[in-house]
């Protein structure tokens, strides 16, 4: 009969193997995906192009709509928040920089990748996963195709540049609802306001939150890949690695979020 010992060891190896897998598939799927990317094309592998525009038309054009209204709807928030608290102080103009830094730093990446994660993040593991259900991605492979090569890479590329042009569009429509709200119901002046966001704002504030956007979508295009190339069962797994997705995208943009501030921070 096995000793307490032997039982405990044999949990630990029971629970471990499987997560040890996840990070073997995950960390080829990565290496797999950044050699196709970035240096197969350098050996006459050309990336497919007019695959990756029809994925920025469907991932950044398409998400134009709701990322304005909640910029939008978010700048004004925060301008009400804030007013709450300086004009206690006498220092309603400042409304200006906090709403200007906030956006560009924090609020406008994070809720463009949210955003995103939610509408195309998902959408990319159920296409996989219904090409992978169907054994469709086994047809790929069969043919010679690269299934990373024909499926992710495009995807990447389109978030790579799709993902920072929303956050500069976020930015700009959140600092208007901010500038909309102040010029209205606080009764700051135009050009008051405008002068102290330009400011308040340095190159470095809208630089920041470009490289979490970019580092955003590369984060929720390789975990929307990985949980389509997970499916195994038919239509019920898909739905549940399609949820999965959108859970683990939205938590590591929040660790990678995280990990960014905190470098910024100590290092400028």
């Amino acid at each position: 009969m096995p000793s307490t010992t032997e039982n405990l060891f044999g949990l630990i190896g029971r629970r471990a193997i499987p997560i040890l897998k996840d990070i073997n598939d995950a960390a080829r799927l990565i290496n797999n995906t950044f050699y196709w990317a970035f240096l197969s094309p350098f050996k006459g592998k050309a990336i497919r192009f007019r695959a990756s525009m029809s994925e920025m038309v469907k991932a950044g054009y398409s998400s134009v709509p709701i990322v304005a209204t909640i910029s939008l709807f978010v700048g004004i928030i925060l301008a009400l928040q804030s007013a709450y608290q300086l004009k206690r102080v006498g220092a309603l103009i400042y409304v200006a920089n906090l709403v200007g830094v906030s956006i560009t730093r924090e609020l406008g990446p994070i809720l463009t990748a949210i955003i995103v994660s939610g509408r195309s993040g998902s959408a990319f593991a159920a296409e996989i996963g219904s090409m992978k259900a169907a054994e469709e991605v086994d047809a790929l492979i069969s043919m010679g195709i690269n299934p990373v090569r024909f499926l992710v890479v495009p995807k990447l590329i389109a978030l790579m540049v799709m993902l920072p042009a929303l956050t500069v569009f976020s930015d700009l429509i959140g600092i208007f609802g901010g500038f909309l709200l102040s010029i209205t119901a606080l009764e700051i002046h135009p050009y008051n306001y405008f002068q102290q966001t330009i400011r308040a704002l340095l190159i470095k504030d809208i630089l920041t939150g470009l490289m979490k956007a970019w580092a955003f979508g590369v984060v929720i295009t390789i975990v929307g890949a990985y949980q389509g190339f997970k499916v195994e069962g038919g239509a019920e797994e898909v739905g549940m690695r399609t949820t999965a997705s959108v859970v683990a995208s939205i938590f590591l943009v929040i660790v990678f979020d995280l990990f960014f501030t905190t470098l910024f921070y100590y290092f400028t």
